[in-house]
């Protein structure tokens, strides 16, 4: 159930426009995203950035009114930093998902209208949080969140293990997003994709990406002019 003024309406509301994907791997955690942003039926862009690092070990994605999320990004890097300068250490990506969690369940009066994927590594391994509008943060495996998230999981479901690497991570993630994106009209237009593991953040780029899809056969998304 939703709290804080989020209706059953408003929760359907932030399930639209976008497919966003978390894996836990067994060395390291892949976020992936997909690239379209809509307003109502129509596309409003389609070079969004649905995936944020936060620290160096820590990173998220976003669905929702973009605003609030991308506020909240920049709310949880600005406190991730603080944390860092103050202890002299990275925070856990629990402690980060409860002090998102925490910012997100204290909007009482003004709700942000987002719903995000927290994924870090940490002295106790890998992990990806689901961090709803209401503060609720559960911890998974895998999760997915967004309007093509039904699509993903029948995926994600089939070709998720614990024994696979964080490389067979991004080709499942890259795969979740591809069949979400032939069955969601409100995503599409490209892939974001982050790998954490105990030695590095990396964003992928766009050349690593498309050799990828090559290799599982997945057609390039369309140049952008």
């Amino acid at each position: 159930m939703m709290q804080h003024g989020v209706s059953a309406v408003d929760e359907e509301r932030l399930l639209k426009g976008t497919t966003t994907i978390g894996l836990v791997l067994k060395d390291g955690v892949v976020l992936a995203t997909e690239r379209r942003a809509t307003a109502g039926s129509m596309i409003a862009n389609k070079q969004t950035v649905k995936l944020f690092k936060v620290d160096q070990n820590i990173g998220i994605t976003i669905a929702g009114m973009v605003g609030d999320a991308q506020v909240l990004a920049r709310y949880l890097k600005a406190e991730v930093s603080l944390y860092r300068l103050r202890r002299n250490g990275p925070v856990s990506a629990e402690g980060a998902a409860t002090l998102l969690a925490n910012i997100l369940s204290g909007s009482r009066f003004y709700p942000y209208y987002a719903w995000l994927i927290l994924g870090g590594v940490d002295s106790k391994g890998g992990h990806v949080f689901s961090v709803d509008p209401a503060g609720g943060c559960i911890e998974d495996r895998y999760t997915s969140v967004g309007s093509g998230s039904t699509f993903a999981y029948g995926l994600l479901e089939e070709g998720y293990s614990r024994d696979l690497t964080t490389s067979d991570g991004v080709d499942l993630a890259l795969r979740g997003l591809t069949v979400a994106m032939r069955r969601d009209s409100a995503s599409g237009d490209g892939y974001l994709c982050h790998v954490i593991t105990a030695k590095e953040y990396r964003e992928l780029s766009d050349d690593e990406i498309n050799k990828r899809l090559k290799a599982l056969k997945i057609p390039l998304p369309p140049a952008l002019p």
